[in-house]
C-alpha cells in the first residue's frame, strides 16, 4: 500500500517518480521550506532517526511504550523526518507476559493510535513494528504511520522463525510492498528476513531507496553487505543496540552507543552507485561542468564510484542523463542482455 504525505516540511519531494525498475528512476521538483533556506541543503536531504531499545524493563506494554516514547521526543531536537522503531517493541522485557495472540492488536488498536498520535504532533513519518492480527491470521508486523498519523500500509515479515510459527505467526506474502512517502520509496524487512537476499532485491527493483530493518538482534556485517549488494541505504532498529545507519556503499554513517540510545542523521537520497569503466570521461566531464555541486568518491580498488548532489539546483539523475552515465545495476543489466545474446 502506498501513500504520500501533503505536508513536507524540508527540502523534499511532494512525490517521486520511481518506478518498477531502477532504470527508471527520475528527478522530481522539491518542495520549499521555511526552516531553512533551500539553497544551502541537498534538493532531497532526509533526515532519519531510529531507536535501540537499550536498559528498558516495564511492567506493562503500555508503561514500556511511554518509556520508547520519550526516547523518540530526544530525537526530535534533530527534526527527524523518519522515526524507526525496534521489531515488536511494545512487549520486549516487560515483566507482564502474554500470548502472542494477546499481543496482536490490530490496525485501530491502542498501541496504534498512540504512536499514531506522536506522528500527527510531530509532523513526522514513524515505522512501528509489532504483531497485528487479520481476521483469524497473526503476522509479525511493521506499520507505517504518515505525518498526518494515518496508517499508510503495513509490511508483514516474510521469514519468521520457526519459535514465531509456532506461536501462531503467519509468513507474510513473498512479493514486499514499497511505499511511497514524500521523500522517497521506502522499504521493510524484519530480522530474519535478513538470511533471505530475494526480499531486499525485490524492494531494490521496485525502486526502495531506504530500507529500513527493525529487528530483535543487530545484525552486524551482514547488513553492512546487504547495503551495497543493493545499493541501498539501510536503516536498523534493533531491541539491543547498536541501531545503525548505512550508507549505499556499506558503511556506516551513524550508530547508537552507551552515550545515547537513538542515533539521527541526514541521508542524501540523491546519490548514486556507477560502475566507473568504460565511463571515466563521462564522470570527469560532469564533475567539471558542475564542480562543487557535486560529490564524486572514487573506488578505485573495486571500480566504483559514489556520485551526489549536494546542491537544490542539480537533480543528478538528470545530470547522469545528461552524461550518459548509467546507474550499476543498468550496467549489470546491460552486461547480462549481452551475455545472453551471445552465449551458445
Amino acid at each position: 500500500m502506498n501513500t504520500k504525505s501533503s505536508l513536507p516540511r524540508r527540502n523534499f519531494l511532494k512525490s517521486t517518480s520511481l518506478g518498477v525498475s531502477i532504470g527508471a528512476l527520475a528527478s522530481v521538483p522539491a518542495s520549499s521550506t521555511a526552516a531553512q533556506s533551500s539553497s544551502a541543503r541537498p534538493r532531497r536531504e532526509v533526515w532519519i532517526a531510529t531507536l535501540a531499545m537499550d536498559n528498558y524493563e516495564a511492567k506493562t506494554s503500555e508503561e514500556l511504550c511511554g518509556h520508547v516514547l520519550n526516547r523518540m521526543r530526544e530525537t526530535l531536537a534533530c527534526r527527524p523526518d523518519l522515526i524507526c522503531l525496534p521489531e515488536t517493541f511494545p512487549f520486549h522485557r516487560v515483566v507482564e507476559r502474554k500470548s502472542t495472540a494477546e499481543q496482536a492488536e490490530s490496525l485501530e488498536g491502542p498501541i496504534v493510535k498512540r504512536f499514531a498520535g506522536f506522528a500527527r504532533e510531530n509532523h513526522c513519518w514513524v515505522i512501528c513494528p509489532l504483531l497485528t492480527k487479520e481476521e483469524d491470521r497473526i503476522y509479525n508486523s511493521a506499520v507505517v504511520i504518515n505525518r498526518r498519523g494515518d496508517v499508510a500500509g503495513t509490511y508483514h515479515k516474510i521469514h519468521p522463525t520457526v519459535d514465531e510459527i509456532e506461536s501462531g505467526v503467519t509468513p507474510g506474502a513473498l512479493d514486499p510492498p514499497v511505499f511511497q512517502t514524500d521523500f522517497g520509496v521506502i522499504g521493510i524487512q524484519i530480522c530474519f528476513d535478513i538470511n533471505w537476499p530475494e526480499g531486499w532485491r525485490q524492494l531494490r527493483q521496485a525502486g526502495a531507496e531506504i530500507i529500513f530493518w527493525p529487528s530483535a538482534f543487530p545484525g552486524g556485517r551482514m547488513l553492512n553487505a546487504m547495503a551495497w549488494l543493493n545499493k541501498t541505504y539501510i536503516v536498523t532498529s534493533t531491541l539491543p543496540g547498536p541501531s545503525r545507519i548505512i550508507d549505499i556503499t556499506g558503511d556506516d554513517m551513524g550508530t547508537s552507543g552507551r552515550f545515547e540510545s537513538w542515533v539521527c542523521c541526514p541521508v542524501n537520497l540523491e546519490k548514486a552507485f556507477i560502475h566507473i569503466w568504460p565511463y571515466l570521461k563521462e564522470i570527469d566531464g560532469l564533475r567539471e561542468k558542475y564542480g562543487q555541486a557535486v560529490r564524486v568518491t572514487k573506488m578505485h580498488q573495486e571500480d566504483w564510484a559514489v556520485i551526489e548532489s549536494v546542491s537544490p539546483d542539480v537533480p543528478l539523475m538528470d545530470a547522469l542523463r545528461e552524461f550518459n552515465i548509467p546507474l550499476h545495476e543498468e550496467h549489470i543489466r546491460r552486461a547480462d542482455e549481452k551475455q545472453n545474446q551471445a552465449r551458445p
